[in-house]
């Protein structure tokens, strides 16, 4: 028996009784991309194609469509700019999950965060290892040169996909257990705040390219932009910790609230 995505992908396929056009633009004149993306569209909300399911190749839209290749990748390419398809390397394009909304002001554990939206998560971890802090780092941590810290970088999923890696720099002195906890396990959130409870915080928040590395961790496409999160916090009158927290901005927005007192 095929599979649930199988069937899917067949009704979509064939769920149009039109034929199939002949060129680039329809009798009214209306480019042909423009009507592929639609056909797209119109499946998503009629719940034919639901989040996670793959959608026609380039190929079988140029088929369907009687298209050129470059006609059927640019329908592709502007679903995935705006959200609503993402790309993943050697597979194909899938209907997008709705972006994850991270919280600026309160600081919430991420696995939490995706678990609350009913989906799966897990972490991949790159590093967890003691260094002697160097010049940059310990600039960042403010210790002198040579401290001992604590580096990792591990990469959050949601469901299949990443949507966050996390970089960051811990005094060692305030959570010297750091590199012995299997992030797979907990997160470094939940383990800072368990030793180090947190009495300040600071964020900032910048638009970026990101190097080749960051786009292959987080399973990007060229040209895409990340949101990246700078946050570093305090504890016990110390600062503990510095970390980085970069997100596709296809799959990723943030938002904060808060109380306004009145004058």
């Amino acid at each position: 028996m095929a599979c649930r995505e199988t069937r899917l992908y067949r009704q979509v396929m064939t769920s149009s009784a039109a034929a199939p056009a002949t060129q680039e633009t329809s009798t009214s004149g209306a480019p042909l991309y423009a009507a592929i993306k639609a056909f797209i569209v119109d499946a998503i909300k009629a719940g034919t194609l639901k989040s996670g399911d793959r959608v026609p190749s380039e190929a079988e839209l140029v088929t369907r469509f009687g298209v050129s290749r470059m006609t059927a990748n640019r329908a592709l390419r502007e679903l995935q700019s705006v959200g609503v398809l993402v790309r993943r390397s050697g597979s194909g394009s899938f209907v997008a999950e709705p972006k994850p909304i991270g919280h600026m002001i309160e600081i919430r554990n991420i696995a939490d965060e995706v678990r609350a939206r009913g989906h799966a998560y897990r972490a991949r971890v790159i590093q967890n290892q003691a260094e002697k802090a160097a010049p940059e780092a310990a600039a960042l941590l403010g210790v002198p040169v040579g401290t001992r810290i604590f580096h990792s970088v591990i990469v959050h999923h949601e469901a299949e996909f990443p949507i966050q890696l996390e970089e960051r720099l811990v005094l060692a002195s305030i959570a010297p257990g750091y590199a012995d906890m299997d992030f797979t396990h907990t997160t470094p959130n939940e383990y800072l705040t368990r030793v180090a409870p947190l009495e300040r915080v600071e964020h900032r928040v910048s638009a970026a390219m990101p190097d080749q590395r960051t786009r292959q961790l987080l399973g990007m496409e060229e040209q895409e932009p990340v949101l990246r999160l700078t946050r570093q916090t305090w504890s016990r009158n110390r600062l503990v910790s510095h970390a980085w927290l970069t997100h596709p901005a296809s799959r990723f927005e943030l938002s904060a609230s808060f109380a306004v007192e009145a004058g």
